[in-house]
């Protein structure tokens, strides 16, 4: 079992506070089994067995607890003393009214409570309401490349880093597909995770009337994955494939693909005014199987694959990623993290003379002293005029890469 250390490591500070700790990330990355794995270090501390409740909501033996009545009675039965309890609560989106009964544990008990969804909306609407100011979030993302290496290694299965990077880029970082060494078991497996995403994260949460609209939808997106986007131009492209629909109904069913966590949205920044800017936001994909699963391109489809895993990277080391506005173009990534800050162009090579003028270019309306870094996939870099030159796959497998 791969450690999910890039995780544990920012939660574990927190595990005896009261702040509830919300864990969020599409279906099947991998959240239940860091939730075990925190289950595990706090066992280890001496915590009684007693002292430790974990209720993963999509196992039918706990089916009776979906209401918020009985989820209450059966955890306070369970408290019976004064000391600390751990709570552990799996899926919790799917107990009804679930934030009233969390903050009533939170409020009447000395209690360390942990959360998982596969939504987005954990943090917002009544839970924020009811928990406004006591919560952490941590967002998982599927294996990261240093991850799948690690397993592989594990298994026995471990070659060359390049072909192992090659295997990531067409299978992804859902844990279950690299439970099986087949491709056509790995085809399957990869399909049903996305059918079900799909269907019960999608379709049923938000009661979805066009599931045909909402497929064209979720296949232009993951298909133009790091690509900019807005609903007028969604719509567009639906109408021009005789698919009428509106841009409105188009950005309602983007916030349910956004609320799934199978699609991230990126806002601009506008680095010379300091501002958020609330248009023109892109997209990425959160896994490249996926990508490989929908995509129906091939013009530049390296460049918008290392951008995509760039930014996933990015995500899952805890980071803040913003898209970069300047005066006459656009920073690939601005990163912010524990009050530092860096910029980020990503290009597959640096084949020509023209390509590496124009990524080591961007940089030049940017005025203050942050780190710049140009990633791609070339085997020699070179630094220049101060700029950092990465190899992806040596940015990948190393978290510190970034200073």
């Amino acid at each position: 079992m791969v450690k999910r250390e890039l995780y544990l490591r920012r939660i574990r500070p927190f595990y005896d506070s009261e702040l509830v700790k919300v864990i969020t990330g599409i279906r099947r990355c991998g959240k239940s089994t860091l939730m075990l794995q925190i289950v595990e270090e706090i066992r280890s501390k001496g915590v009684p067995e007693d002292h430790i409740l974990v209720i993963n909501f999509e196992i039918y033996k706990f089916r009776s607890l979906l209401s918020p009545d009985k989820f209450n009675d059966y955890v306070e039965s369970r408290i019976t003393d004064t000391q600390k309890y751990y709570l552990f609560f799996d899926e919790i989106q799917n107990v009804t009214d679930f934030e009233l009964v969390v903050n009533s544990f939170r409020a009447g008990h000395n209690v360390s409570i942990f959360l998982t969804g596969s939504t987005s909306k954990l943090l917002s609407g009544e839970l924020a309401s009811h928990l406004g100011g006591r919560t952490l979030s941590f967002r998982v993302m599927p294996f990261t490349f240093s991850e799948v290496t690690e397993l592989l290694r594990e298994q026995g299965q471990d070659s060359d880093r390049m072909q192992m990077f090659r295997d990531y880029c067409r299978w992804g970082g859902f844990p279950l597909v690299w439970s099986v060494p087949a491709d056509e078991e790995r085809t399957f497996i990869l399909t049903n995770l996305y059918d079900s995403i799909v269907l019960k994260d999608i379709v049923l949460r938000n009661s979805i009337k066009s599931p045909l609209i909402l497929e064209k939808i979720l296949n232009y997106t993951i298909a133009n994955s790091s690509t900019t986007f807005s609903g007028n131009r969604i719509a567009g492209v639906l109408t021009s494939q005789a698919m009428k629909v509106s841009a409105p109904v188009v950005n309602n069913y983007l916030k349910a693909i956004l609320d799934a966590c199978i699609i991230n949205q990126v806002e601009r920044y506008d680095i010379r005014g300091s501002k958020l800017l609330a248009y023109e936001a892109k997209l990425y994909v959160c896994d490249l199987g996926i990508f490989q699963l929908k995509k129906n391109r091939v013009k530049d489809e390296y460049n918008f694959m290392v951008e995509t895993i760039i930014y996933n990277e990015l995500i899952a080391r805890g980071y803040h990623v913003y898209v970069g506005k300047t005066p006459k173009g656009e920073i690939d990534f601005v990163v912010t993290h524990n009050q530092q800050k860096c910029y980020i162009q990503a290009a597959y090579m640096l084949s020509t003379p023209e390509t590496s003028a124009r990524e080591f270019g961007a940089f030049a309306p940017i005025k203050d002293a942050y780190p710049r870094y140009v990633i791609t996939m070339d085997p020699i870099t070179q630094d220049e005029n101060g700029i950092r030159h990465l190899n992806l796959l040596d940015f990948l497998m190393d978290e510190n890469s970034l200073g």
